[in-house]
């Protein structure tokens, strides 16, 4: 049962706060080749963020033969685990969970990947200490863009939706979270554009963890407990969104 007095944080955490998004783009098209298909990297980085299944509906199509893709996941996993010991935070990612702490905030990391990667990751960040709450894909009957992992990282922690805020790096991240009415800050650190993110409906989109630190005391995440402040306004294409100096920029790629 949500806890009425307390707001939180829910944070992705491949490519929002560990520098892997380019690492499963390589792990998948390895996969994909040695499969047989041949799919240009940049498709694939494009759909990284969505859960394996809908990633390989996206790249060969919902009508394809499925009998080899629990081959291609596995593939993909071998190839994604020999990277699990080099694992890094991007800038500053750490000291981000801990500077929302501070504030009172729950802190939960609302991932999707698998219970051995989310084990990995969370070596990777070394914050288990300020971590209120962690998912995995054991806790979603559907991948992203379905809400299914944040329904579970509320539930878990807690939290209603109207009194948090997620972060995230791709468009999936901001569908997932527009379909329970929750804002959701972009982070470009993936290597999903300022116009891709703030079009799809980001209240605002940052370069990356570091920059939104460095924003934070005029953040959507500092509203959370400020009455007075409101980040739930609708979003559409072509509104403006706050850049990580304050600046207004236009929703277009």
């Amino acid at each position: 049962m949500p806890d009425d007095n307390r707001c939180g944080v829910l944070f992705d955490v491949d490519g929002t706060l560990v520098d892997t998004t380019y690492l499963h783009t390589v792990s998948w098209w390895e996969a994909l080749r040695q499969g047989d298909h041949r799919v240009p990297m940049a498709r694939i980085h494009r759909a990284i963020g969505m859960g394996s299944d809908k990633l390989l509906d996206h790249l060969l199509g919902a009508e394809r033969d499925r009998d080899a893709d629990g081959k291609l996941r596995d593939t993909h996993d071998a190839l994604y685990a020999e990277y699990w010991e080099r694992l890094v935070p991007l800038p500053r990612a750490v000291d981000l969970l801990r500077a929302c702490a501070a504030r009172g905030l729950r802190v939960v990391l609302a991932t999707s990947a698998a219970e051995h990667e989310v084990a990995a990751l969370r070596a990777a960040l070394d914050a288990d200490d300020v971590i209120d709450a962690v998912t995995s894909s054991a806790d979603a009957q559907e991948s992203k863009p379905a809400p299914d992992i944040l329904e579970a990282a509320l539930a878990q922690s807690g939290l209603a939706a109207e009194r948090v805020v997620f972060v995230g790096d791709s468009v999936w991240d901001v569908a997932a979270a527009g379909k329970l009415d929750v804002p959701c800050i972009g982070l470009t650190c993936g290597g999903t554009s300022r116009g891709e993110l703030a079009g799809s409906g980001a209240v605002a989109v940052y370069d990356d963890p570091a920059a939104l630190l460095d924003g934070l005391a005029d953040s959507a995440i500092a509203a959370l407990t400020d009455p007075a402040r409101s980040v739930r306004a609708p979003r559409r294409a072509g509104d403006t969104v706050t850049g990580p100096t304050g600046e207004k920029t236009d929703t277009e790629v």
